[in-house]
C-alpha cells in the first residue's frame, strides 16, 4: 500500500514542522531548557530530511509499484480493490495482535510535566557537572594528559586554559622531534576530539559539517603550500632580537646571543643528533617531491601531517570557541576563591534547579533568568552566587594591587591575603628547592631570586662558621684533673683558685 504510506508520510513532516513552529514560539529562561528546545529542534529536522527522502523515492517510483497501485484502483473495480486492501489489513493484525499504532498527533507535542515528578531532558546526560550544561569547558581530563607528557613544563589549570591552543615556544616547550611520539599524538588528538564534541553538543542546530569541512580544506592548502606554523620544511624562521639571525640554531630551533655559546653549542652532542634527525626527515621529505605530487608520500611526513592537522584544528575550535574558554576562566578563579561551604551550597542550587518543576506560563515573571549577564565594568571578582563583590570589600582586601614573584615565576598574585598564603603553597616552595634551599620556613615574604640566593648563602656561611668555634675550643686540665675551657681555666688561675 504505497498510497497509504505516502500518505503517512506527508502527514508525518506536516506534524514535524508543527512541532518545530512550537517549540521555535517559545523562549527559555535556562540555559538548560534551551539547550533541549536545540537539541529536539535538530532531531526533528533529522526526521524531516530522512522521512522527506524515503517521500521522494516513492514520487520517483525506481520500480514501478506505485503506478500499478494507482492503475488498480483506477481501472479495475474500487470495491473489490478496497476489500482486498482491507483483507490485508485484518490478516496482518491477526499475525501482530500487539503491533503498537503510532499516533503521530502525540508523538512530537511537548509533554505536559506531572507535579512531584522530576523533569528529564535529552541534555541532562550531555554534559559533566563541570560543564555547567554547555557554558564552561572541562579540559581536566586533558590537563592531565598534558602533564603525564616527558619533559613538560607544569603548568595550573588555569594557566593552561590559557595556553591549551598554543604548540609553539614560550608557552609550549615541545619541540618538533619529540612531538613525533605517540603520547603526543593521541594526547593532541583527544583535545581536538573534546572540543569538537564539544561544539556539536552545544550547538545543534548549527551546520557544523561544514565547519568542519572548511577547517580540513583551509589546513589542505596550507600544508600545500608549506605554510602551517611550525611545521615547515625550511628552516624557521629567527626570533627577533636574534642578532640577524647569525645566532640562530635551524637544528635546535633556538637562539643564542653569545657567539662563543653560539660556537661552543655547535660542537656539543645534542646539537648533532639534532642536525642528523633534521637532515635526514628533509632527505625523506625531498625524496617525494620529484613529481607532481606534494611532500606526503614518505612516511615521517604522513605522520607530521596527522600531528599538524590535529593542532591546527585545535586552533580553530578554540577560536571558535572563544567565549566558552573566556568564561571557563572566569569561572575556575572564581571557584578558586570559594570555601568547601560555599562550593556544598553552590551544588545544592544546582540540584534543586535542575530538579524542580517546569515552570508555568503565568509565573513567567516569578523568578530572573540565571543566564543574564552581569553587569560588572570594573572587572570585580565575582563571589560564590556569580554575583561581583561590593567594592568596598574589593578595596579592603586590596584586591586590586598586584604582588608579582620571582622565585613562583614571576607570578601575579592579586591581593594582600593570596600573597601571603602563597609561601605555603607547593608552587612557591618547589621554587624554593629548584634554587637549592630547603629549609623554607626562614624565606617568607623573599619573592627575589637573588635575595633568596643571598640569605642562604649567609646561613650556610653562619653554620660553617659555628661549626668551626666549636671545634676550636682549647681544652685545659687543672692539678685535680678538671678539664675547663683555656678562658676559664686561665680567669681561674688570676683569681688564685688554682
Amino acid at each position: 500500500m504505497i498510497l497509504e504510506e505516502q500518505r503517512f508520510l506527508h502527514e508525518d513532516l506536516e506534524r514535524l514542522e508543527q512541532a518545530i513552529s512550537d517549540r521555535v514560539a517559545e523562549e527559555p529562561r535556562q540555559a538548560r531548557e534551551r539547550l533541549n528546545r536545540d537539541h529536539q529542534i535538530a532531531g526533528f529536522l533529522d526526521r524531516i530530511q530522512n522521512q522527506s527522502e524515503r517521500l521522494l523515492d516513492i514520487y520517483n517510483d525506481a520500480e514501478g509499484t506505485r503506478s500499478k497501485e494507482i492503475q488498480s484502483i483506477s481501472t479495475g473495480e474500487p470495491l473489490k480493490e478496497f476489500y482486498n486492501q482491507l483483507s490485508d489489513i485484518k490478516s496482518f493484525h491477526q499475525k501482530y495482535p500487539n503491533e503498537p499504532v503510532e499516533n503521530l498527533e502525540r508523538a512530537y507535542k511537548k509533554k505536559a510535566h506531572v507535579e512531584g515528578e522530576p523533569t528529564i531532558s535529552e541534555v541532562d546526560n550531555m554534559f559533566t557537572g563541570e560543564e555547567a550544561f554547555g557554558k564552561f569547558l572541562d579540559l581536566t581530563t586533558v590537563h592531565e594528559l598534558y602533564l603525564n607528557l616527558p619533559g613538560i613544563k607544569r603548568v595550573t589549570y588555569l594557566q593552561y586554559l590559557s595556553t591549551f591552543d598554543s604548540f609553539r615556544p614560550p608557552s609550549c616547550n615541545i619541540k618538533r622531534p619529540d612531538k613525533m611520539t605517540d603520547q603526543y599524538f593521541g594526547f593532541v588528538g583527544r583535545l581536538a576530539d573534546y572540543l569538537e564534541s564539544f561544539m556539536r553538543r552545544t550547538r545543534p542546530l548549527e551546520d557544523l559539517g561544514k565547519v568542519f569541512e572548511s577547517f580540513d580544506e583551509d589546513f589542505r592548502k596550507a600544508w600545500d603550500n608549506n605554510e602551517v606554523e611550525g611545521w615547515q620544511l625550511e628552516a624557521p624562521v629567527p626570533s627577533e632580537g636574534s642578532n640577524g639571525g647569525d645566532l640562530y640554531c635551524a637544528d635546535c630551533e633556538k637562539d643564542f646571543k653569545n657567539e662563543n655559546v653560539y660556537k661552543a653549542h655547535l660542537t656539543g652532542k645534542k646539537h648533532i643528533r639534532a642536525a642528523e634527525s633534521r637532515a635526514a626527515r628533509q632527505a625523506e621529505a625531498g625524496a617525494d617531491t620529484n613529481g607532481s605530487s606534494t611532500r606526503g608520500t614518505s612516511t615521517l611526513r604522513l605522520k607530521e601531517r596527522a600531528i599538524a592537522e590535529r593542532e591546527y584544528r585545535v586552533k580553530r575550535l578554540a577560536a571558535a570557541m572563544s567565549q566558552e574558554r573566556a568564561d571557563t576562566k572566569v569561572n575556575v578563579e572564581r571557584k578558586q576563591g570559594m570555601t568547601e561551604r560555599e562550593r556544598q551550597m553552590e551544588l545544592d542550587a544546582l540540584f534543586v534547579e535542575t530538579s524542580a518543576a517546569a515552570p508555568e506560563d503565568g509565573d513567567s515573571g516569578s523568578e530572573s533568568d540565571s543566564d543574564e549577564k552581569i553587569y560588572n565594568p570594573l572587572k570585580l571578582p565575582l563571589a560564590w552566587d556569580g554575583k561581583p563583590i561590593p567594592f568596598w570589600l574589593y578595596k579592603l582586601h586590596g584586591l586590586g594591587v598586584e604582588f608579582r614573584c620571582e622565585i613562583c615565576g614571576n607570578y601575579v598574585y592579586m591581593g594582600r591575603r593570596a600573597f601571603d598564603k602563597h609561601f605555603n603553597e607547593a608552587r612557591h616552595i618547589y621554587g624554593l628547592k629548584c634554587l637549592g634551599i630547603t629549609n623554607t620556613t626562614l624565606f617568607r615574604e623573599i619573592t627575589d631570586i637573588a635575595d633568596a640566593e643571598k640569605l642562604w648563602e649567609k646561613i650556610q656561611r653562619d653554620k660553617k662558621k659555628g661549626r668551626t668555634d666549636e671545634t676550636s675550643v682549647v681544652q685545659m686540665e687543672d692539678a685535680e684533673g678538671n678539664v675547663m675551657p683555656e678562658k676559664v681555666y686561665y680567669d681561674l688561675q688570676k683569681q688564685g683558685l688554682l
